[in-house]
C-alpha cells in the first residue's frame, strides 16, 4: 500500500512535537511545558454566545466566506488596532483555524517548484504545508544574536528566480521573538524590490508584552497589495478547540483562497463563528487579563531558566521560552527525552521547529504553580547533568 502514497507526503516526517506528547500520555505526574495552547477556558460570555446559537437552531452552513457580521466586526477590529482597512465582502475569509488559512494561502498561490523562504526556527507546519502545496521551502536561519529576527540582507541572498513568497510568523513560535517596525520595513523593501508575495501568520498578535506593540505587516507602506494576513481566535481568546481563524488579502487573491475553501471545507463551523463574533465585540477585557497572567508566567520561567544555567532569550510575544541547553552536555532530543523520563517534565526539542540541537521550547501557557514545580524539577535535573 505504501506505493499509493504521494512522494511529497511520504518525504515529510511526522511532527516532532507529537512523539513527546505520546510518551507523556503514558506517564503519571507529568508537568507539560510542551503544549502550545492556552490553559484558560474560553471566557464565559464567548461560551454563552456559542451555546445560545445552538439553542436558536443555528446549525446550518453559513456563506462560504463566513457570517457577514463577523467579517464586518473583524474588519473594524483590524482597522482599529492596526490602521488597515479590508472590505468584509471581498477581502476577508473565515476559516477553520489558522491552519486552514495557511493551507489555503499556499495552495491558492503556489505552482509546482515555486520557492517559499521560511525564517527558522518556525512553526512545525510551515515547511510541510509548502511541500504539500507543491512548493519548495527555503529555510532562512535566524539567530539569538539577532533576536531571532529576519535580516534583510540575509533574506535578499536567499532569493532566486524561483522565489515566489516569504512566509513569516511573528510573534514567533517557538522563540517568542517579535520583529521591530524598522526590521519589518527593511523586509518590506526586499519584498517590493523582488516582487514577492508575503504570507504573514499573526496568530499571536495580541499576546505581546512590555512596551512592544504588534505591527501588522500588511499595514506597512506598499505591503497591503502583496500580503496575505493570517489570524485567528485560538490564542488571543483561548478558543483553540473552536477551530476558527481568518485570512485577509486583496480581493483578487482572496477569491483564489475562497475557491479552494469552497471546494474543501464549504464554511467554518457556524457555532464557532457566532462565538468569534462575541469575542471581537466583548472579549477585550478577557484578552488583557490573560496577557497580564502570561506576562507574570513569562517573567518567572525566563528568570528561572537563566538561574539554572540555561541561557534564555527574552520572549516579547506568544507564550514560549526557548532556552539554550548546551550546558547540559546533551542535544535537544536527549535533553527532552531524559528530562521527561527522569523528572516528568515535558519540553519540545528545538529541531521540531527547524532549530539546531541547542534549544528546547518551553510553553508557559500553564499554571504559575506548575511552572514553579517544573523549574524545581529541572533544577534537580541540571544538578545531575549540568
Amino acid at each position: 500500500m505504501q506505493d499509493f502514497v504521494a512522494k511529497r507526503v511520504a518525504q515529510v516526517p511526522p511532527s516532532g512535537i507529537r512523539r513527546f506528547f505520546d510518551i507523556a500520555a503514558t506517564m503519571e505526574d507529568v508537568i507539560s511545558l510542551g503544549i502550545g495552547e492556552p490553559d484558560f477556558t474560553t471566557p464565559m460570555p464567548i461560551l454563552d454566545a456559542g451555546i445560545r446559537s445552538l439553542q436558536r437552531g443555528q446549525t446550518h452552513y453559513t456563506s462560504n466566506s463566513g457570517i457577514l457580521e463577523l467579517r464586518q466586526a473583524l474588519a473594524s477590529h483590524l482597522e482599529r488596532h492596526y490602521g488597515i482597512a479590508y472590505d468584509p465582502e471581498t477581502e476577508l475569509l473565515i476559516t477553520v483555524g489558522v491552519s486552514e488559512a495557511l493551507y489555503l494561502a499556499l495552495t491558492a498561490t503556489l505552482d509546482p517548484g515555486d520557492e517559499v523562504i521560511v525564517p527558522t526556527p518556525c512553526f512545525v507546519s510551515y515547511q510541510p504545508e509548502i511541500i504539500f502545496a507543491g512548493g519548495t521551502p527555503v529555510p532562512l536561519m535566524t539567530s539569538v544574536e539577532h533576536a531571532f529576527q529576519v535580516e534583510a540582507e540575509v533574506l535578499a541572498a536567499k532569493i532566486t528566480p524561483k522565489t515566489k513568497a516569504l512566509l513569516i510568523g511573528y510573534p514567533n513560535n517557538p522563540t517568542g521573538a517579535v520583529m521591530t517596525r524598522e526590521r519589518l520595513e527593511s523586509i518590506a523593501k526586499v519584498a517590493e524590490e523582488h516582487d514577492l508575495l508575503v504570507i504573514s501568520d499573526e496568530i499571536y498578535d495580541r499576546l505581546v508584552y512590555g512596551d512592544h506593540k504588534h505591527v501588522c505587516f500588511a499595514a506597512l507602506h506598499g505591503m497591503r497589495e502583496r500580503t496575505i494576513t493570517l489570524g485567528g481566535f485560538s490564542k488571543d481568546y483561548a478558543m483553540t478547540g473552536w477551530r476558527i481563524g481568518y485570512a485577509a488579502a486583496p480581493a483578487s487573491v482572496l477569491a483564489a483562497l475562497r475557491k479552494v475553501h469552497q471546494y474543501t471545507i464549504m464554511s467554518a463551523p457556524t457555532t464557532a463563528q457566532v462565538a468569534a463574533l462575541e469575542a471581537i465585540v466583548c472579549g477585550e477585557e478577557h484578552v488583557q487579563a490573560m496577557v497580564a497572567e502570561y506576562d507574570r508566567r513569562r517573567k518567572l520561567i525566563v528568570s528561572g531558566l537563566n538561574e539554572l544555567g540555561l541561557p534564555t532569550f527574552e520572549p516579547l510575544g506568544a507564550f514560549y521560552a526557548f532556552p539554550n541547553i548546551k550546558a547540559s552536555g546533551m542535544d535537544d532530543e536527549t535533553f527532552a527525552d531524559r528530562l521527561l523520563k527522569e523528572e516528568r517534565v515535558a519540553v519540545i526539542p528545538g529541531n521540531a521547529f527547524s532549530a539546531d540541537g541547542s534549544f528546547v521550547r518551553c510553553s508557559y501557557a500553564t499554571a504559575y504553580e506548575k511552572i514553579e514545580e517544573a523549574l524545581e524539577r529541572m533544577r534537580r535535573f541540571m544538578s545531575r547533568h549540568g
